[in-house]
């Protein structure tokens, strides 16, 4: 007995004859940045700089609706589910082509053989193009995908079966992020025959909407129109340019100027006279995120609960709101938004109480005076407007507890890669949930196996573990909610984090802009997304 979603209705063909998109696209939309992508394969990146870069240039499976954390067909029209929950079959759309270059010319449409390259090749340590090009999986790893996919296997051209080790009750939502992305196998057997597989990673080939011209770091980013996509009504724009500004003044400045036509992260200083320019819009979105401090516990005496908990208590978090979000956000004392399901709510934070924390770090064997780091990201994010000022603050509010704190920052790609591998004592970090699910946050950021991943605190405890890992495999969301309740509370107890705060998203774009929703999960897509003349 099988039980099947049968999804391909949203996508209905009829609309996919309509028109081409070499006659529906049209016009130039430059969309201002704030970083520079460490490269275009989605797989290895966790960071909303490098999907937002990719996404103009693929599709995966499943997708997520626009604006929505529901999940959608995308190259696959359905999937069965068996009913031991162990078996997924997806049915894969027809007629889908990759993307034509100077570099690269497929001979075939899209097929299985893709999903199996996309796949396998995260799977599988002894794949020839991942020996080729060693790369790591953040979050294929992070979610333990690695482990829990047992096989993926063609039945015919167009359906492709995976078979889990075990339930995954998020496993749609999962592969329906930025890191599932569908590669072409044929591009990469080229890329092997030629010596250059890295080259998939700064030359990408896709399915999605826009084809990649060029990439100049720290300026820009150019993306065509393809005019042999899928779902031709999508594509609305001719050409796509992500102009990378790292400045927040000059991103607002080029958007008021009609340099750019959307834009992200303003100051919170900025947002009152964006709300009232006449050829602006802002898209006001209460944030599906958090802002936090991770404390490495793989550092001495970060290994020490009391420590964390002396740091912890020592955080004016009101101060911080007040001076870095400026209103635009809301104490955070969880490891997740309250706006996720399973939110425990009877977590509180531990008083601000610096003589405590004093006594703590004595009891602890810390000395006054002892040095630490403290990192603080280049960039602005969802999470953190300002992670500058926010440093600064706490490096005031640790002196009072006897610590000298040395602020420490690099280039965001720099920052990122040194943070995982856990060079850092404390580092001021953030997310934006993926999917909607509790183990994108409780799984990805804080598990075992995400460490190297997204786990920047370095922590693991087994007790954490086993509840995560229990709540994964079931399908009940009550029995779930239970077990992910529990794990919240012991994750407040051990304290490998901070919680500071959930910032309110504001989106600036002109009002020329038709069809650009804010995605929860705080990606910018262009699909769908045309300019009034």
């Amino acid at each position: 007995m099988r039980h099947t979603l049968v999804l391909s209705a949203l996508l209905g063909t009829g609309l996919l004859a309509a028109t081409s998109a070499a006659q529906a696209a049209g016009g130039s939309l430059v969309f201002c940045s704030e970083g520079s992508p460490a490269g275009f394969d989605t797989a290895q990146y966790t960071t909303a700089t490098d999907n937002d870069a990719a996404e103009p240039l693929y599709n995966r499976l499943a997708e997520f609706e626009k604006g929505a954390t529901n999940v959608v067909p995308g190259l696959a029209t359905s999937w069965d589910i068996s009913e031991d929950g162990l078996k997924y079959t997806f049915h894969l759309r027809e007629g889908v082509k990759f993307h034509t270059t100077d570099y690269f010319t497929p001979t075939r449409d899209f097929n299985a053989d893709d999903v199996l390259f996309t796949f396998n090749r995260m799977l599988d340590p002894q794949h020839p193009f991942r020996k080729a090009y060693p790369t790591e999986f953040p979050y294929f790893n992070g979610m333990s995908l690695n482990k829990n996919i047992a096989k993926v296997e063609a039945t015919g051209p167009l359906t492709v079966v995976m078979t889990l080790n075990s339930v995954d009750a998020a496993f749609i939502q999962n592969i329906a992020m930025s890191f599932a992305a569908i590669l072409s196998a044929e591009y990469a057997d080229q890329l092997l025959k030629g010596g250059k597989p890295s080259d998939i990673n700064q030359k990408p080939i896709g399915t999605g909407p826009f084809e990649f011209k060029s990439y100049q770091k720290d300026s820009n980013i150019r993306y065509v129109a393809n005019d042999k996509y899928w779902a031709p009504e999508r594509v609305k724009l001719k050409n796509l340019i992500f102009s990378i500004n790292t400045d927040a003044s000059v991103r607002v400045q080029k958007l008021k100027a009609n340099e750019c036509q959307v834009t992200l992260h303003p100051r919170p200083a900025d947002v009152p006279a964006l709300k009232n320019d006449p050829k602006l819009q802002l898209i006001e979105k209460p944030g599906f995120n958090l802002g936090y401090i991770a404390y490495n516990t793989r550092h001495k005496p970060f290994d020490q609960v009391e420590v964390r908990q002396a740091l912890d208590m020592a955080v004016n978090k009101q101060g911080i709101l007040n001076a870095v979000y400026q209103g635009a956000g809301q104490l955070a004392q969880n490891a997740m938004p309250p706006t996720q399901w399973s939110y425990d709510d009877t977590i509180k934070d531990t008083p601000y109480n610096p003589e405590k924390a004093k006594e703590l770090l004595k009891a602890a064997g810390v000395k006054e005076g002892t040095e630490i780091t403290l990192w603080a990201m280049p960039v602005q994010r969802p999470y953190n407007p300002n992670a500058k000022l926010m440093a600064e603050m706490l490096q005031a509010d640790w002196a009072k507890i006897g610590l000298k704190v040395k602020i420490v920052s690099y280039e965001w790609g720099e920052y990122i890669k040194r943070t995982k591998n856990g060079e850092h004592d404390i580092s001021l970090i953030g997310w934006t949930g993926d999917n909607g699910d509790p183990d994108n946050w409780l799984g990805t950021l804080y598990s075992c196996d995400a460490i190297g991943g997204n786990n920047y605190s370095m922590w693991c405890d087994q007790d954490y573990d086993k509840l995560i890992k229990q709540a994964k495999v079931v399908t009940d969301r009550d029995q779930r909610t239970v077990l992910y309740k529990q794990a919240q509370q012991l994750l407040k107890q051990q304290v490998p984090i901070t919680p500071v705060a959930h910032s309110t998203v504001n989106q600036p774009l002109s009002a020329k802009v038709e069809g650009f929703k804010v995605s929860p999960f705080g990606r910018n897509v262009f699909s769908g997304v045309s300019l009034n003349p």
